[in-house]
């Protein structure tokens, strides 16, 4: 029998790799302990809402969110609308004035003189003060939204009043500034303030300038911004500005995690701004705004919670249910639905208060050097014990890749170099850990058959080896691209799809210079694996090949399209509630493709190997069982999961795949002891 022979050398530099992975892992692990701190943050004006639905003082209602768990309110910038139907201002249309002038009812002395002065003229606004104390922060707003020379102020005896130049329904709808007085009355009741900025048309410094002095007027209770619209404030040459300003103050920005849960609602020139201000980023969330009224407060609760565990979510913002609990108002429904998930976040020991964010994390150069020499050994090991090279030119492969590899470390981040390098990683770990372990089959496996006991034993003793030479894959993976971009997901894993199809396709090319699943070709013989592989395009396509062919395709597209960061193929309402046990009952809930497919199987590739199955079904199961090894490392690629929790899905996963395969086992035994049974009985009967 063929023996392949692992390099010691390469496994030595894997090793090393594995060091250095483990180190920076640990960093990366303890970056994520400690800035775990949540926020908590609902809409200033949607409790003033609830407020005056309810029929209850805003200052309860404010009591009862601050007790439930609430943090913090958002102040959004002012509107004229808005102001109006608080009674600060009165807005009037010069355009309807002259209608009702000429049409002999405008009766009010004061406005028949202002159009029989000729000061009044069509198409301006007339904004009134009626609140004295605010008019002059609207004025303020308004120049400087449009400009000095398009707000003309007066006062004349007890009258303030300002005569605009612009568009009545336009200039009603358009967002001003931050309201001092609102921001000032969240703070003077223990809220934080998420503060709500628009973008200026051709920002000046002097537009930035405004807003931050809004914000000091609200003292140290600011703790972030979160943008509206689709620019952040400062875009495009203002940046800079913005970032500085955000920096002397310890703002934080809040950046909407996009509906498929990868990187962000994108808002132009934010990474920019996130990079200039020191990457003092919070992943915020926010359930949709169609999908909220057909959830329950239950089923929110438990989102908002996971979320927050599993994908860094540091500000959950959270909005008014519109239909009250049965037998509370809306003011209860939502200190329920806060105090639900602030109790929820607790039990996980995540504390309350102004979310806390990553720090600008880079790992050494040096470590991920190491890293990438280590991951070139992988695959030249992988590549050797497929076709056999000599050690000169392994080695020769090793040094020339990983130089190639790691130059581009002397000069910055590396991202597209550590983008290969991870995939690298994804691809060879699994792959490699199923190759070593076809070979200790080929070794080990007894001639004769083998009892139940001796299946279930050899079946646990591999699973578990197999998934620690996997997990060296998803340690390196953590670890390669664990810097503050990716851990905030301005950069991501690339190829997510490719490293779900490319392990069964490298594993079968193994698996056939391991075993022959067709007569007339040496087993045992490494350089017929051309001649395998024309076998296989030679067979001969009989209507149950075809048949089997048409599953596996089907199989196939279930597989690649429930994977990657797309919306993929929906997901079955059974499934659904499958998730939602698992993600309750266990720390971590695991990937399908480990516990119910890869681990499972690798149970009864042994079970098909130790009997003496047909050859085909042998390999089928160790395509099955190579997937679930290769779902294992992708699990790490999700950098928006703490690595801790990566770790525990996987083990979760091994446990109850364990379990599974097991009971599959002792299933298949049970209907082989069966179908002997039933065959004795007929020949019997005859």
């Amino acid at each position: 029998m063929l023996v392949f022979r692992y390099n010691r050398v390469l496994i030595g530099l894997i090793a090393l790799g594995l060091i250095a992975a483990m180190f920076v892992s640990w960093q990366r692990h303890g970056i994520e302990r400690a800035n775990t701190q949540m926020e908590l943050v609902s809409d200033y004006d949607e409790v003033v809402e609830m407020a005056r639905i309810d029929g209850v003082p805003l200052q309860s209602v404010f009591r009862e969110l601050r007790n439930a768990g609430l943090t913090t309110l958002t102040v959004f910038e002012t509107t004229l609308h808005k102001l109006a139907a608080e009674g600060v201002v009165t807005v009037v249309s010069t355009t309807q004035m002259l209608h009702d002038y000429h049409s002999g009812t405008l009766i009010n002395r004061w406005w028949r003189n202002e159009v029989e002065t000729g000061r009044l003229a069509a198409r301006q606004v007339y904004v009134l003060d009626r609140e004295t104390d605010r008019f002059d922060e609207v004025r303020s707003d308004l120049e400087q939204r449009l400009g000095k020379h398009r707000v003309k102020h007066y006062h004349e005896g007890n009258r303030r009043f300002m005569i605009v130049d612009a568009p009545f329904e336009s200039l009603t709808k358009w967002n001003l500034g931050l309201p001092s007085s609102e921001m000032k009355t969240v703070a003077s009741n223990g809220f934080h303030i998420l503060a709500r900025p628009t973008n200026y048309l051709k920002v000046r410094p002097e537009d930035v300038q405004a807003v931050f002095t809004r914000i000091d007027s609200a003292g140290p209770a600011v703790t972030g911004l979160y943008f509206v619209g689709e620019e952040v404030l400062g875009f495009p040459d203002q940046l800079p500005l913005v970032a500085r300003e955000m920096k002397q103050r310890g703002l934080s920005l809040g950046l909407l995690e996009h509906y498929t849960q990868l990187q962000f609602k994108n808002q132009d020139g934010m990474f920019a701004l996130a990079e200039q201000s020191g990457y003092s980023v919070a992943r915020l969330h926010q359930l949709l705004k169609l999908e909220q009224p057909k959830l329950s407060v239950a089923e929110a609760i438990h989102r908002q919670v996971l979320g927050s565990r599993e994908r860094n979510i540091r500000i959950q913002y959270l909005k008014m249910y519109q239909q009250p609990l049965p037998g509370k108002n809306l003011t209860e429904t939502h200190a329920a639905y806060v105090r639900g998930i602030r109790q929820g976040l607790e039990k996980y020991g995540i504390p309350m208060g102004p979310a806390t964010t990553f720090p600008p994390y880079m790992p050494n150069p040096l470590l991920l050097f190491v890293m990438i020499v280590g991951t070139v050994a992988a695959g030249v090991l992988l590549l050797s014990v497929m076709v056999p090279l000599p050690r000169r030119l392994q080695y020769g492969m090793v040094t020339l890749l990983s130089v190639g590899l790691g130059f581009p470390l002397l000069f910055g981040p590396a991202i597209l170099t550590r983008q290969i390098t991870a995939f690298g990683c994804a691809v060879l770990f699994p792959v490699l850990a199923m190759t070593w372990q076809l070979d200790r089959w080929r070794d080990r496996a007894p001639r004769g058959g083998a009892t139940l006991w001796r299946i279930m034993l050899d079946g646990l003793t591999g699973i578990s080896q197999t998934f620690v030479l996997s997990m060296v894959g998803g340690i390196y993976l953590a670890a390669i691209l664990a810097d503050i971009r990716f851990l905030l997901e301005m950069e991501i894993f690339r190829g997510v799809k490719l490293t779900f199809m490319l392990p069964p396709l490298l594993i079968s090319i193994v698996y056939l210079t391991r075993f022959n699943l067709f007569p007339g070709v040496d087993a045992n013989d490494s350089r017929h694996l051309w001649q395998k592989l024309l076998h296989v395009l030679d067979y001969p396509a009989y209507i149950k090949t075809l048949l089997g062919f048409g599953v596996a395709a089907a199989i196939a597209y279930v597989f690649v399209g429930r994977s990657g960061h797309s919306a993929g193929l929906p997901v079955p309402e059974i499934e659904i509630k499958l998730r939602r046990f698992l993600e309750v009952t266990l720390y971590a809930r695991p990937r399908e493709k480990e516990f119910l497919i890869g681990h499972p199987a690798f149970f009864i590739a042994v079970m098909a190997l130790y009997q003496n199955w047909p050859r085909m079904f042998h390999f089928a199961f160790v395509l099955a069982a190579t997937i679930g090894q290769g779902s294992l490392v992708q699990t790490f690629a999700h950098f928006r999961t703490p690595v801790e929790m990566s770790f525990m899905r996987g083990v979760d996963g091994l446990l109850l795949g364990a379990a599974l395969g097991l009971l599959a086992v002792v299933g298949f035994h049970w209907l082989q002891s069966l179908t002997f049974l039933l065959r004795r009985r007929l020949s019997t009967d005859e």
